[in-house]
């Protein structure tokens, strides 16, 4: 096959158009280049005198001088009887007039993927079927990497309209995992429904209630790109939770704290040392089920307002929960913009410091996934400053090379995500990740973040061992009594776990030349972790 390529009339942006041209020379056809700004006799003259089996043209300026452009060709091609194949490609207003000529077996508007095009060309009809799809998911991740799967939470406060959304967003092609957000009542109740928990009503997500409404789920997300689905873990019954997820929507990975979901954040009754028993006997109950796990709990403590090193000492003592428990991938979530006033150099350090230290953990039997997200109270109510926000953080977030990106609706500061929220920040995460996997700047001789990530990475070791020197197991940071004193003596603290027992709440973080950073609460000076541990007379 060979074509011929050209912008016409007065047009002479030829970017698109030499896409087009790299796209068909890669699929081994001849193409030649024969201008811009063509006349259209001159056109056809060249189509005339060459006989090309396509002819790709392009125009991008005004809407009302292509449609002349388009008449004439139409009059020509049909008195000449030209067989060639015409393509065009150009702006989404001159398209539309370009489609209803009828004069063009393809239509560009620039959105489509190098494979849509191809099948266009070579007149290939493809049926996607859920087999093109892997339904695991580091086969999925084998399938596309280094481009991330995109994950976004998905749930409203109709269980019909939710199956609707999900249908909008599987159509779409632009999520690879969708996260079903229950509500609150669900979460804590779903088991055990005669006794409702009326103080969680109007916690919003999706009211789930029975087995039958994650399975009407499920099969609305049987469509377009067969995306995987998950959905939050129960707060309570956790391992029931985790078969009925198992049974209905093919759960992608379970995500189980080790402190949390208790009377340490009120989002369940559970006492916490209760809750940690728990959520380790359910952590296991995935491992020997084969369910890829997430444990969480290193940006929960971010949220509330805790030090660097606690944040990173936390995500070492849910990796060796998870290595112990059998777990063999393990989804390590890096949540960034938290507290949104860090900077992104010293942001940077953070994640890196948690991501070396826990991949020590890692060998041939436990593999560590990368995900990462943005830091929620970093978007703007404004929801143009919003988009913006959400593409500096995945572009920061792009240097840990993630497996899987948790997209955050660039609306969920101030409404909820619709499937158009859920679809349009999906794309701008793609469009971020396109133009990051072209390379980004070296940060490798970065001297104040190596600084910082090597002091988190200290203090954060001297915490685990004071931790350990709690216990008087063989394995302390597996031990439920150890980890409880953990908590209850301050060596994990945060700010905002007053008022919440066993938590003490009685650190005091700042930011400090952009990082997060322990002070005294009396004199407001830097304390070294050393210092504040020493403080607590343990």
């Amino acid at each position: 096959m060979n074509a011929i390529l050209a912008t016409i009339g007065n047009c002479i942006h030829v970017q698109g158009i030499k896409n087009f041209e790299s796209l068909l020379n890669k699929n081994d056809i001849d193409t030649e280049f024969i201008g811009v700004c063509m006349d259209i006799d001159k056109l056809i003259k060249i189509i005339l005198d060459k006989k090309p089996d396509i002819v790709g043209l392009s125009y991008r300026l005004e809407p009302e001088n292509a449609k002349h452009l388009f008449t004439k060709l139409n009059d020509l091609i049909h008195e000449y009887n030209i067989d060639s194949k015409f393509f065009f490609g150009g702006t989404p207003a001159v398209c539309e007039l370009a489609e209803k000529t009828g004069l063009f077996t393809g239509v560009f508007k620039g959105t489509e993927t190098e494979n849509e095009i191809i099948d266009k060309i070579f007149k290939r009809e493809k049926k996607v079927a859920a087999v093109d799809y892997p339904d695991t998911l580091y086969e999925r991740i084998e399938m596309q990497y280094p481009f991330p799967l995109i994950r976004h939470h998905f749930g409203l406060p109709s269980l019909e309209k939710t199956i609707k959304g999900i249908e909008e967003i599987a159509k779409s092609l632009s999520v690879d995992i969708i996260s079903i957000g229950p509500d609150q009542i669900a979460q804590e109740c779903f088991f055990n429904q005669d006794k409702v928990c009326n103080e969680f009503e109007g916690g919003g997500g999706v009211p789930l209630r029975k087995k039958e409404d994650l399975e009407a789920i499920y099969r609305s997300s049987r469509i377009g790109n067969f995306p995987l689905l998950r959905c939050y873990a129960g707060t309570n019954d956790l391992i029931k939770w985790g078969n009925l997820l198992k049974d209905t929507i093919n759960n992608a990975w379970g995500a189980i704290p080790i402190f949390w979901y208790s009377e340490l954040d009120g989002r369940s009754k559970r006492n916490l040392m209760d809750a940690i028993i728990e959520n380790q006997r359910a952590i296991k109950w995935h491992a020997e089920n084969r369910i890829p796990i997430e444990i969480n709990d290193s940006h929960q403590w971010a949220l509330r307002n805790t030090t660097d090193p606690i944040e990173i000492a936390s995500a070492y003592i849910a990796t060796h929960n998870a290595k112990n428990l059998g777990v063999k991938y393990y989804i390590q979530q890096f949540m960034t913009n938290v507290p949104p006033d860090i900077s992104h150099e010293m942001d940077i350090a953070k994640m890196l410091a948690k991501l070396e230290l826990i991949s020590e953990l890692s060998d041939d039997n436990f593999t560590i996934l990368r995900m990462i997200r943005t830091g929620l109270a970093s978007l703007s109510v404004d929801e143009d400053i919003a988009k913006g926000e959400l593409a500096s953080s995945i572009t920061i977030g792009m240097y840990l090379l993630p497996h899987i990106i948790h997209v955050v609706g660039y609306s969920e500061a101030y409404n909820v995500a619709t499937p158009k929220v859920v679809i349009e920040s999906s794309k701008i995460t793609k469009g971020v990740v396109k133009n990051c996997l072209k390379g980004l700047p070296a940060i490798g001789d970065n001297k104040k973040i190596n600084k910082r990530k090597e002091e988190i990475k200290k203090d954060a070791r001297l915490l685990l061992e004071t931790i350990n020197s709690l216990g008087d197991n063989i394995d302390p940071l597996t031990d439920p009594n150890t980890l409880f004193m953990a908590v209850k003596t301050g060596l994990l603290d945060a700010e905002n776990l007053k008022g919440f027992a066993p938590g003490k709440g009685e650190i005091k973080t700042a930011i400090i030349d952009g990082t997060v950073r322990c002070i005294d609460k009396d004199t407001g000076k830097i304390m070294s972790e050393k210092e504040r541990i020493a403080q607590l007379n343990i």
